[in-house]
């Protein structure tokens, strides 16, 4: 019997570990496909995730998480339930610094 609770209780613990990691994930809702938007957002199957496919084709880039709410199917407690999961692209990722030794060689190489 204490081994099936033992069984049970690392089952339980690991879908909770992949949840949390899946629940980690982001997307660019202005560039992601049907197959990752259904993937990744709770609550959106292949069907809703066309329809947000087929919303921004229709009217251009999401610009903010409550336009999501205008697409068919999609209501304002599954905005909220993906916030975290979503991004629009506008995020800049810092370029790596170049060293002053590396740009140093640079100009002796020329």
């Amino acid at each position: 019997m204490t081994s099936i609770k033992t069984i049970f209780a690392s089952l339980l613990l690991s879908l909770l570990l992949a949840g949390a990691a899946l629940a980690g994930e982001r997307i660019n809702i202005n560039t992601a496909d049907v197959a990752t938007i259904d993937r990744v957002l709770v609550n959106v199957g292949p069907s809703k995730a066309e329809a947000i496919v087929a919303y921004r084709k229709q009217h251009g880039a999401f610009k903010s998480i409550e336009q999501l709410a205008m697409v068919k199917g999609i209501g304002l407690k599954t905005v909220e339930k993906n916030r975290d999961r979503i991004s629009f692209g506008t995020e800049r990722k810092a370029k790596p610094a170049r060293s002053v030794a590396g740009a140093n060689m640079g100009a002796a190489n020329r």
